[in-house]
């Protein structure tokens, strides 16, 4: 019987045995002498195998646990692999690993199943021979530390003197650079702080990255991180890649956007794609290409017809040329104004035909045009046609006048000025050009011709009043009666009442006193003229006598070309 309990408590644990040991007490009571004598047997085989393990040299170096510290990611199970020994003879009994905790200031072993944790975080993989390795699932970085096993056996209990350290690290993401110029090369590493080779997999926002190497385009920018393959839970960081580049998609928008009227407000604004963003200075605003302002807002308070035209905006961030965006027109539109009048013929004559054109600058055009006529009345007009022309085919005197057309959009209505139609009295031909300019060339001539004759005359008149003097003085010279003979005098005498009528006589009856009286009286006021006139037959001239009676002159000077008059005329004044 004793045979049998030792067996069953070398193939079995002490709780087996005590309870095979509890049956056989309970089941005969006769054989109980033989069952203490077999416990108090057994119990002398342990004591003498205690002490024989506790003496040195004696099977003491059996006890002893091996670890391997391991490094594990955040988020991963790592298994702690742990191998422990004990001497011949020993049965394990239980198993045990702890934890080196800060409590109140000093290092404590904690056992592991009071720390608190979510079930099967901490897992016993090991067995109860020499295997005590642990498992640790979702490693997070508080199950970072120094781990230690122990065990108990039937006959001791071994804690190990060293430890297991479980580095907890996690996945880094480095984006070399970090920020580039589009066109720059870019590299990708993830690190993850353990000696493990590991198999990672690149996201962007996301999306898978094929290559971890590549050339910066713009749209390369974003965030970007590695992870685990196969365990894509387990990922680094992420990391922003920033790639600057220049303005793109410039765009210039208008507020309102509809029609603009004169006189609103309008407001122009320009935008842009760009990294770093376009400043306030970066942006430049131009108007028919010509530069207007800067800054990203350009606003309009009284929007008027002259600021109608092409707009477009520039943008520029350091990187690269300015960018030019589309351009955009502002359309003012604005009721009728400067409207006028113009006639074609501008001069009419009756019966002939004239066209009146209403103009005006409108936007949209002026899509309606009235005619009105100014009445006898001041203050009345009456409407006489529409239309942009008006023409009158044949024109009468009833046609003339004041006219002033109206011109109308949709913005509204303004009149023109009053024009007058007015009609000449028809011209029966008119002369062509070449004839009025030969009559002006003509007229011109002869203005000359008679400004010279009337110069020549002037001076002829002095030369002849200057002889006449001489011949008056000279008396009764023979040289003077000869020259009579050729002559004829006028005398003009201007006298303040009529002169007495007086004949003709004969110069050479006149004494020579008496001429002297005469010139003398009348000199300044006398007028001599001298007529030469030629005999037709030079044969029959003779002297005229100075005793011939005036009868005999007078019938003389009828019958003969050469014979002398002379001539008194006295003008009142």
């Amino acid at each position: 019987m004793c045979d049998n309990m030792m067996k069953g408590h070398r193939e079995g644990t002490p709780s087996q045995f005590c309870f095979l040991t509890h049956k056989i007490t309970l089941g005969n009571v006769q054989s109980s002498k033989s069952a203490c004598l077999c416990w108090l047997t057994l119990i002398m085989e342990k004591l003498i195998l205690l002490i024989l393990v506790i003496m040195p040299g004696v099977w003491s170096a059996d006890w002893g646990v091996t670890f391997k510290s391991q490094c594990a990611l955040r988020g991963t199970s790592v298994v702690i692999s742990c191998k422990y020994d004990y001497p011949v003879g020993h049965s394990v009994t239980s198993v045990n690993w702890s934890k080196a905790k800060r409590v109140s200031g000093l290092w404590r072993l904690v056992y592991l199943s009071s720390l608190p944790s979510p079930p099967g975080h901490f897992k016993y993989v090991g067995n109860y021979w020499n295997n005590c390795s642990l498992e640790i699932n979702n490693v997070q970085h508080a199950d970072e530390g120094q781990y230690f096993f122990s065990f108990s056996t039937t006959f001791n209990r071994w804690t190990s003197k060293t430890f297991a350290h479980l580095f907890v690290t996690e996945l880094t993401t480095v984006v070399q650079p970090s920020t580039v110029t589009e066109g720059d090369n870019v590299s990708l590493t993830c690190a993850s702080g353990c000696s493990t080779l590991l198999e990672v997999v690149w996201f962007r926002d996301g999306e898978p990255v094929p290559n971890p190497v590549f050339q910066a385009r713009r749209e390369d920018a974003g965030r970007y991180y590695c992870a685990v393959l196969g365990k894509e839970t387990v990922r680094s960081a992420s990391v922003a890649l920033n790639v600057q580049y220049a303005p793109k998609k410039v765009t210039l928008s208008m507020s309102p956007s509809g029609d603009v009227v004169k006189g609103n407000l309008v407001t122009l604004t320009c935008s842009s794609d760009a990294n770093p963003p376009v400043t306030q200075s970066g942006y430049r605003l131009y108007k028919d290409r010509q530069f207007i302002s800067s800054g990203l807002n350009h606003t309009i308070s009284d929007v008027q017809p002259g600021h109608s035209g092409l707009y477009h905006c520039q943008a520029w961030n350091n990187i690269g040329d300015f960018v030019n965006s589309t351009e955009v027109h502002l359309d003012v539109q604005y009721g009728p104004v400067n409207i006028s009048v113009s006639m074609n013929p501008p001069h009419i004559v009756g019966g002939s035909s004239v066209n009146l054109t209403c103009n005006s600058a409108a936007n949209p055009a002026a899509d309606n045009y009235t005619w009105y006529k100014r009445t006898a009345s001041p203050s009345s007009m009456v409407q006489v046609g529409s239309g942009q022309v008006m023409s009158i085919p044949s024109v009468e005197a009833s046609h003339t006048g004041l006219y002033l057309c109206q011109a109308r959009n949709l913005l509204g209505v303004d009149n023109s000025t009053e024009v007058l139609l007015a009609m000449k009295e028809d011209e029966h031909g008119s002369l062509p050009f070449p004839l009025i300019a030969g009559v002006a060339v003509s007229l011109l001539v002869t203005l000359v011709i008679a400004l010279l004759l009337f110069w020549r005359k002037q001076m002829t008149h002095k030369e002849k009043k200057q002889t006449l003097f001489d011949l008056s003085e000279r008396g009764s010279s023979a040289s003077a009666t000869e020259d009579q003979s050729n002559s004829v005098y006028a005398n003009f005498h201007t006298l303040s009442s009529p002169p007495p009528v007086t004949g003709i006589t004969p110069h050479s009856q006149r004494s020579s006193s008496d001429k002297h009286d005469a010139l003398t009286s009348y000199e300044d006021e006398v007028t001599y003229s001298t007529v030469t006139i030629k005999p037709r037959n030079p044969r029959h001239s003779r002297h005229i006598d100075n005793s011939s009676a005036p009868q005999d002159l007078h019938s003389e000077a009828g019958e003969n070309d050469d014979s002398v008059i002379y001539a008194t005329v006295a003008k009142s004044t």
